[in-house]
């Protein structure tokens, strides 16, 4: 079968995560993606959180599968050579530097479009334009500015970020769409566009609910969130809800058999309207199916800490997996807290090909998440990731169609750094 993504080629000036998010993604849809990184450096994260001694960490190999990876040095006169070819050899140009660092390596959007009329040009941004567009930004910076950690934690604590990396490679995902949809338009139009996506803004889009309730609350309070039942007034801003339910069927996570030593042994529970009265028979109280307090959604939200109360006596009764199985035959709908290590080891997970085993060089075999997004017709192989400037010499002669003499002069020069050779595999 083709690769959905076949025939394009990707310049890709990422590093971190943000960026290799998205190419890695463009990368498993079978687009040439070629890593552009400093010789006898690379990206920075080879190193960082490194848990085996002279070997990329998986911090980098889990963000940069299927790519090749290509060592320039950007300030020499002869890789500076070799940069312009490859712009006018690729599709797309993918980049998350700071803001400014493209113009002072001399890839002006005016000089890419003058060299590639047809080129992409990606790019990850903190901001977008205003008074924080020159703000350096990580993950959790974008977090907290796209209004996610104001209305995550409890209500009477801190804000708080969550352990999914929304800022940046949920920018990656949405800068990933913004490149296809690009490379479609370029089709008819024949000509290529800039792509820029910041994350404040991905982050926002991702907590679009709570800019919802912002505009609700100018009407009146939340009857839906937890303070609500109890009576605590609402102020002027979206309040941290815990683990409330952030649309209109009230949920909570609840504690289930064994939680006193086990830190995930919880289940979300979600009273679902239409299997309110399964939901009455199995906790016990059949009569709230008819008593006017609990009988309509609408009755049972100043109630909801009384009903999750005794939800709650019911699920400690059982294993998470135990009170599933037994929900799920009513269709109420529920889910087990995972951790990583469970996660890990579900073999459904392995077999679908979201969690993928990738044997390494250098590292060996290792765990990481392979594509959450399956096409029937092009299915994702997860390779491993590149070793620093593993591809150099096969794309200077195979992509840019330099001879062995032009060769040796680019290495000569210093253009790309000391070659490492890839033993046979």
């Amino acid at each position: 079968m083709s690769k959905a993504l076949e025939g394009v080629r990707v310049l890709d000036f990422t590093h971190v995560q943000s960026g290799p998010t998205c190419t890695q993604l463009l990368a498993w849809f079978g687009a040439d993606v070629i890593k552009v990184e400093r010789p006898g450096a690379g990206d920075a994260t080879r190193q960082q959180l490194q848990d085996i001694p002279d070997v990329d960490s998986l911090y980098f190999t889990m963000l940069n599968h299927n790519k090749r990876s290509i060592t320039l040095d950007s300030k020499n006169a002869k890789g500076k050579e070799v940069l312009w070819r490859l712009v006018k050899e690729c599709d797309v140009l993918v980049e998350n530097f700071a803001p400014g660092a493209l113009d002072r390596m001399g890839l002006t959007w005016e000089k890419i479009q003058e060299a590639n009329p047809r080129m992409i040009l990606a790019s990850v941004k903190g901001f977008g334009p205003g008074r924080y567009q020159d703000c350096k930004v990580y993950e959790n910076v974008a977090q907290c500015a796209g209004g996610s950690a104001s209305t995550t934690g409890f209500r009477d604590d801190i804000p708080m970020v969550t352990g999914a990396q929304i800022g940046d490679s949920g920018t990656g995902l949405h800068l990933a769409l913004g490149i296809v949809t690009a490379l479609f338009h370029r089709t008819h139009s024949g000509v290529g566009q800039r792509v820029d996506c910041a994350m404040q803004d991905a982050v926002l889009n991702l907590c679009r609910v709570k800019l919802r309730d912002q505009q609700r609350l100018e009407r009146g309070p939340l009857r839906e969130y937890s303070q609500f039942g109890e009576g605590v007034p609402f102020g002027d801003a979206v309040p941290r809800a815990g683990n409330d339910s952030g649309g209109g069927q009230p949920g909570r996570i609840l504690k289930c058999k064994g939680w006193e030593h086990d830190p995930n042994a919880y289940l979300y529970f979600i009273t679902q309207g239409p299997v309110w009265e399964p939901i009455c028979d199995i906790i016990g109280e059949p009569s709230w199916k008819t008593d006017p307090n609990y009988a309509t959604p609408k009755a049972r939200l100043p109630h909801l800490n009384e009903i999750f109360t005794r939800i709650e006596a019911w699920t400690m009764k059982h294993d998470k997996f135990e009170a599933m199985d037994i929900l799920n035959k009513y269709d109420i709908p529920c889910g087990p807290i995972l951790s990583m290590k469970e996660i890990a080891e579900d073999q459904s997970l392995r077999d679908s090909g979201t969690v993928v085993e990738v044997d390494h060089p250098t590292r060996g075999k290792y765990l990481t998440v392979g594509s959450p997004i399956k096409l029937s017709g092009s299915p994702v192989e997860v390779a491993r990731s590149p070793l620093l400037g593993e591809h150099t010499d096969e794309i200077l002669r195979s992509v840019l169609g330099y001879s062995d003499a032009e060769i040796a002069e680019i290495e000569g020069s210093g253009a790309v750094g000391q070659i490492q050779k890839l033993a046979a595999e």
